[in-house]
């Protein structure tokens, strides 16, 4: 049985980085590793299968209500970003920009937040270097911030599955670590961001979705939160057997892997119901913080990144020192002090 959890584990990791077609379909195969993960660990019954029709529902919905109101108020969005623009300094903006879509991201959920990004973006005549910077450390505080609620990004509605919690349990767990993470974010786009107006900016080919997209991004997540929920009931032998006996100062710095690999995907794999809240801490700061350092960490950098065409090695040149350095403070703040 472990074997044969090892193997899809290493599939599940690997594949979605190497492999195209898995990339492009990735929701389907989570869907199948799941179902065979739980199948292989004898996990699969009738309440694990309720609970991964239920689990995604409200992650769902939330999705797809906020990409139609994101649709229908993208023309007077644009208007009020402008208007907020010359009304304030560009620092200033930028950094209210990526504390209030990092604090926000929670409820309308980090999809649609990074989609807001974007169009923030597009509005904005800011040089390349500027809007690349200023795209990173939002999408770091938008990944950090939709972890704080169930409907916010796959990796807190798989979170609060497995552990079987209630709506504010990571607010209570992680909002101290997150919350001033954010704001710092924000603050630091006022030192490391330094705009200017420029025509050669990053824009986005695709002004507004349409209703098919939308609605087909709302069943995505569905099944990619159905694959998780039976890939993480059914990695529990494995947990059991490799994880729960590692330190928390361990866990913290082995998810940086969460930098190349779906950050959601780590957290089925990882967290169970008996670790202590110290643990699913470490586990949850060290995937959220590094999964901003890389494009494929995370979904709202994979998003932001795909619509303004930034290469994975502009996000990188400035993603991944401002992940490790915020990892090591954070690091000292959990562990030292």
């Amino acid at each position: 049985m472990l074997i044969g959890l090892i193997i899809i584990l290493i599939l599940v990791l690997f594949l979605p980085f190497s492999v195209k077609k898995v990339e492009h379909n990735l929701e389907a195969f989570l869907f199948i590793m799941g179902v065979a993960a739980s199948l292989i660990s004898g996990m699969m019954d009738k309440h694990l299968i309720t609970k991964a029709l239920v689990d995604p529902i409200n992650i769902t919905i939330a999705v797809l209500l906020a990409g139609l109101i994101t649709k229908w108020a993208q023309s007077p969005l644009e208007k009020s970003i402008t208007a907020l623009n010359r009304l304030l300094t560009p620092r200033i903006f930028l950094a209210l920009t990526i504390i209030v879509l990092g604090l926000v991201s929670s409820i309308i959920t980090a999809i649609i937040a990074a989609i807001v990004l974007v169009i923030v973006i597009n509005v904005l005549p800011l040089d390349r270097k500027s809007e690349v910077r200023f795209t990173v450390l939002a999408c770091f505080a938008i990944g950090l911030g939709a972890a704080l609620t169930p409907i916010g990004e796959p990796l807190s509605t798989i979170t609060l599955s497995k552990l079987d919690k209630g709506f504010f349990y990571l607010i209570d767990l992680i909002g101290a670590e997150v919350i001033p993470a954010v704001v710092l974010f924000g603050i630091l786009s006022m030192f490391l961001v330094k705009p200017k107006e420029s025509s050669d900016g990053l824009k986005s080919e695709e002004r507004s979705e349409s209703y098919k997209e939308i609605i087909i991004r709302s069943v995505k997540i569905y099944l990619f939160v159905m694959g998780l929920t039976f890939l993480g009931h059914g990695f529990e032998p494995l947990i059991n057997e490799y994880i729960l006996g590692l330190h928390p100062t361990i866990l913290y710095w082995i998810n940086m892997i969460s930098a190349i690999l779906d950050n959601a995907t780590l957290a089925a794999a990882e967290i169970s119901p008996v670790m202590d809240g110290e643990t699913v801490r470490a586990i949850l700061l060290g995937l959220l913080i590094s999964g901003g350092m890389l494009i494929p960490g995370n979904i709202p950098n994979i998003i932001a990144a795909g619509k303004l065409k930034i290469t994975s090695k502009e996000w990188a040149r400035f993603g991944v020192p401002v992940g490790l350095i915020t990892m090591v403070i954070y690091f000292i703040v959990l562990f030292v002090f």
